[in-house]
């Protein structure tokens, strides 16, 4: 082993670290479901564990912790219900078996989590919904909205139309999707939950001397070769999807822990901060990172100027931008572009996704947020920009 990886290596076993307070110290996490975990390591769903999961997650929404599910398992749950399929990877039979799989799959949630009352929602994402301007914000307003309204989204690849993603160049049985989701709303925590405790020196199963890590500050290239060994029959998602979805994750802010789903009451000892797994902690803040991919990632295509009420809205009071505080529209922009937020002086306060095209701001500025449908015939929200999608300078 070498030296890096000596020092990261810093317990044998892994297991609880200090006493965990009873509180969650996250507020909005994603959690992902493999499809070993799911399935058991056998055929077809594992309903006892998918309920002692579900349940985790229930008890977090109900201490007000928002919660979203990125799940595999369609496959699987498709392949034990047409027992007589060949077990290949081609992907024409792999997409008819999330297609059979996927409904039974969102089944099992909606019954499971509506034991607690609890609404969930599918949401199928393929890699190009999140590539394209106006995809990314349609999703993103859309997990931001069904997490407003206290619902669980329930996210999986769109196996049956995403071609690209279903072969090995896909998200990576849904690790790097959960990392791109976590991006897009902005999670403190990504669980990456698996049937194995976290990232050891070597295979566990075949090198018995093999050392688990239990922090990794920074993911090197050793590190990645750590993780490349690793997988598992059901997915194609091994260790080394896990440790790029970390990378991916970490410098979007959001700290990452890969873990053992089967631990007793893993999420919520994960979500009070408990030491289990490997945990990847953020290269930087969620802010600074949500500035950069604004400032720099996308050319802002034109400006919002805003009375001093909205102004003082948005710098003090964490609002939205309405059209009632836009007084002037600047530039020739569309619906998901990136906009200046100037003030009546002309400063530069912010700048953010828009969710109304340059003419339509134009028709709306100074209105009330209720007759935007009466002018435009049409609604994308009551706001010009939404606070989930604004950052301030």
């Amino acid at each position: 082993m070498t030296r890096s990886a000596d020092i990261r290596a810093t317990h044998a076993t892994p297991g609880p670290g200090e006493k965990a307070p009873g509180k969650a110290v996250y507020h909005r996490i994603v959690v992902k479901l493999g499809s070993n975990l799911l399935t058991g390591g056998g055929q077809g769903l594992n309903m006892e564990g998918m309920a002692s999961l579900v349940g985790q997650v229930a008890r977090l929404h109900q201490m007000g912790v928002e919660v979203l599910v990125v799940t595999s398992g369609a496959i699987a749950s498709g392949r034990a219900l047409l027992d007589r399929i060949p077990d290949h990877r081609g992907v024409p039979l792999r997409q008819v078996l999330a297609s059979v799989g996927q409904g039974r799959l969102m089944q099992a949630y909606d019954n499971l989590f509506g034991e607690y009352g609890i609404t969930v929602a599918q949401a199928l994402v393929s890699r190009g919904d999140l590539s394209d301007r106006l995809g990314y914000l349609n999703v993103r307003n859309t997990l931001n909205t069904l997490l407003d309204l206290r619902v669980v989204p329930i996210i999986n690849e769109n196996d049956v139309v995403a071609v690209e993603e279903i072969r090995e160049t896909r998200f990576g049985d849904n690790d790097n999707l959960s990392a791109m989701v976590a991006n897009l709303v902005d999670a403190d925590l990504l669980m990456l939950l698996t049937d194995t405790a976290g990232l050891y020196t070597a295979d566990p199963h075949q090198a018995p001397d093999a050392t688990f890590i239990s922090l990794v500050e920074e993911i090197d290239g050793e590190i990645e070769a750590l993780a490349g060994g690793t997988g598992n029959p059901q997915g194609v998602g091994g260790m080394v999807t896990k440790v790029q979805a970390a990378r991916l994750a970490t410098a979007s802010g959001v700290e990452v822990v890969i873990a053992d789903g089967r631990e007793e009451d893993v999420v919520l000892r994960l979500a009070r901060g408990e030491s289990l797994g490997t945990h990847f902690p953020a290269s930087t803040t969620k802010m600074e990172s949500r500035k950069r991919w604004m400032l720099s990632g996308l050319n802002s295509r034109g400006a919002l100027r805003v009375d001093l009420g909205a102004a003082r809205a948005l710098r003090k009071g964490g609002k939205s931008l309405l059209p009632a505080g836009v007084v002037a529209v600047e530039g020739d922009f569309r619906r998901g572009d990136v906009v200046s937020i100037l003030d009546g002086d002309g400063n530069r306060i912010g700048c953010g996704l828009v969710n109304y095209d340059a003419g339509e701001a134009a028709k709306i500025k100074g209105a009330q947020s209720r007759d935007i449908q009466g002018l435009l015939g049409h609604e994308y929200g009551e706001e010009v920009v939404h606070r989930s999608n604004l950052v301030l300078l």
